[in-house]
């Protein structure tokens, strides 16, 4: 039996610059994922997809400026991060839950024709949601993110993000956000990075989340990403990808993208001046990106 735990509402009273109303989906018996649902229902759908270690907090530049320019935008918190429940044991994590759980999520509200918008964690189960239910999605902008499968040697700069995860005493979530960005983070941005988390017990899906990346063949899901990789090779529906030239441990993985998937020939593909969480800096021009990009390949409202 899964131990799951919820974080106090109180924890998310007056947080800075996110005020958008909360919705919640059971994804799993007792399970509840949390989920922002902005703008029109009949708009095109842009899915937000966050990663490690933060949640839907990092998408609050993005999602008021598409939501006035005619799309429907969302933004779920993955199970163990923002508003979502947190399981308590870290075995009760996996990357195929993970998908799983999405997979539910997409399946529940019905959503197609979806723009898939990807950053670190939310490119590897995103991009994995596209190897088994691409008839959902009708393009994808990759973002600070790569779909490892074990045949390439990992940077050293996350084999010690891995290593600090599980033995660091000092778990602090905002000072990992302000680590990965070029500008220094105000502390009650930091604070709402931490909002989640009253205390370490709500920190195993942030914790175990790095452990979880096949960086060998022997992992379970090296094989399963390789599947993906194919499935992309074959994917010809638009496909951007937005990096920042900050981001040592995801420097280059924009070539594989740009190489590999077909979708991507032609795109007007970006290098922005900044650090991993991308979406804290640049989250203005992010958007307007993803405007032009559906201007130019989809069929603007």
């Amino acid at each position: 039996m899964k131990k799951i735990i919820r974080t106090p509402e109180g924890r998310f009273e007056h947080l800075l610059d996110y005020n958008f109303s909360s919705n919640y989906m059971e994804v799993e018996e007792g399970l509840r994922l949390h989920y922002l649902d902005e703008g029109e229902k009949d708009n095109p759908i842009v899915l937000l997809l966050h990663g490690e270690p933060s949640w839907s907090y990092l998408y609050r530049k993005m999602i008021p400026i598409l939501s006035k320019n005619n799309f429907r935008v969302i933004a779920p918190d993955l199970i163990g991060f923002g508003k979502s429940d947190k399981l308590v044991n870290k075995q009760d994590y996996s990357y195929q839950e993970h998908i799983d759980w999405l997979i539910t999520f997409i399946r529940t509200l019905d959503l197609k024709k979806v723009i898939l918008f990807c950053q670190d964690w939310g490119g590897l189960i995103g991009l994995r949601l596209i190897a088994e239910i691409d008839d959902r999605f009708s393009m994808i902008i990759a973002s600070n993110t790569s779909l490892p499968t074990g045949n390439t040697e990992v940077p050293k700069s996350f084999l010690k993000w891995r290593e600090f995860s599980q033995y660091s005493p000092a778990f602090d979530i905002g000072k990992i956000i302000d680590m990965g960005t070029i500008q220094s983070l105000t502390d009650e941005v930091m604070a709402a990075y931490n909002a989640p988390f009253p205390s370490e017990e709500y920190k195993a899906g942030a914790r175990i989340f790095p452990t979880l990346v096949p960086v060998d063949r022997n992992d379970p899901e090296s094989d399963k990403n390789l599947q993906a990789w194919e499935k992309l090779k074959q994917w010809h529906k638009p496909f951007l990808t937005i990096f920042g030239d900050k981001d040592d441990i995801m420097k280059g993985a924009e070539k594989i993208f740009q190489k590999l998937i077909p979708g991507a020939k032609d795109q007007n593909h970006k290098i922005l001046n900044a650090g991993h969480f991308i979406q804290e800096e640049k989250g203005e021009e992010l958007a307007e990106l993803i405007i032009e990009f559906y201007k130019n390949c989809g069929d603007i409202k």
